[in-house]
């Protein structure tokens, strides 16, 4: 497969008045041409920041990029990217949707005039041309009456509507990455599936890679190739959609897993939901971040981060329960399809 893009050793701190908050504590992922990769986590475990620092968005200061991070897309070191690089960089090599689509478009253009920016600064066509352009992409993503709608503004369209524009626009110029963040969140669960079914559609005729961030491992199930569970800034396991679900080893990923509702839920049974908090991330992480709100904590997960286990060329995750002396831990019942009757 070719390789698109491939972060080392990501290391992202954001200085404020507290102290200086270690948000991302070395991630590394590669991302291979038409592939669709998961950062999947809670709120603050440092997956958006993650993936606006592949496009360089984060605002320096208060961010910091640590030194020995590598951002590297097609043999080309973002990090070190010039302005002029940095303004064809996006749009043209990698495209981002946002979460909220209302925020994100301008409230005072149509949507059709926000299209058609993007192409005439990229593509640099002319007006007519883009505008012809411009009605094409809005077909693709399936909005009716694409020709009328383009002169629609934000407030006019519904959030599944504006979401859709949203993908619109990064899909203009043919990115080589499309960063989807949370792109479902403010959807009801039908319009959620259509938006899937859409980028999986966009996916197969235009072999554009997909890394999608979300906090919803239901959204992933039929969508990722690969995933990757974050937790504290860390990336805690990793493998394919097939090796997460059915045959995953880390405590936190069982967590999110049981949070997911089941359509063959028997009776009313109470939705799992993980006690306790994330640690702070501006004080020094010892042992393993997970520990204060795992069941399965040992004395050694206290006092020594757990080195990576590979358990498959795709499938590692970092947890003290892989040692040999651990205990044998299974996992959750519900996770393996059991139920009381």
């Amino acid at each position: 497969m070719e390789k698109v893009l491939e972060v080392k050793n990501l290391k992202i701190s954001f200085h404020t008045y507290a102290g200086e908050v270690r948000a991302v504590r070395g991630v590394d992922f590669d991302l291979d041409k038409g592939e669709t990769l998961a950062l999947v986590g809670e709120s603050g475990c440092g997956k958006t920041v993650t993936a606006k620092a592949i496009m360089r968005l984060l605002k320096v200061p208060p961010a910091e990029i640590k030194k020995g991070s590598e951002i590297i897309f097609n043999g080309e070191d973002v990090l070190k990217m010039s302005k002029k690089r940095l303004s064809s960089f996006r749009g043209e090599d990698v495209s981002m949707i946002f979460q909220d689509p209302m925020t994100s478009l301008n409230p005072t253009m149509t949507i059709g005039n926000q299209i058609m920016e993007s192409l005439r600064i990229h593509k640099k066509l002319n007006k007519k041309e883009a505008e012809k352009e411009a009605i094409r992409l809005l077909e693709l993503v399936n909005i009716p009456n694409a020709s009328e709608r383009i002169k629609s503004f934000p407030h006019q369209l519904s959030g599944g509507m504006r979401q859709r524009v949203m993908i619109a626009i990064a899909l203009s110029c043919n990115p080589k990455i499309l960063i989807a963040d949370e792109p479902t969140t403010a959807l009801d669960v039908t319009i959620q599936a259509q938006i899937l079914d859409l980028l999986k559609e966009l996916k197969k005729d235009f072999e554009t890679a997909i890394i999608l961030v979300t906090h919803d491992l239901g959204v992933v199930a039929n969508f990722a190739d690969k995933i990757q569970v974050m937790y504290a800034g860390q990336v805690v396991e990793r493998g394919t959609r097939d090796e997460i679900f059915q045959n995953s080893m880390h405590p936190y990923t069982w967590a999110l897993l049981s949070s997911v509702p089941r359509l063959d839920t028997k009776g009313k049974e109470e939705l799992y939901a993980l006690g306790g908090t994330p640690p702070d991330l501006i004080l020094p992480l010892k042992g393993c971040p997970f520990s204060s709100r795992c069941e399965h904590c040992m004395e050694i997960c206290l006092e020594e981060k757990p080195e990576i286990t590979k358990l498959s060329d795709t499938h590692s995750l970092s947890c003290w329960l892989q040692h040999p002396y651990a205990p044998k831990t299974e996992r959750p019942e519900v996770l393996r399809g059991e139920r009381n009757e």
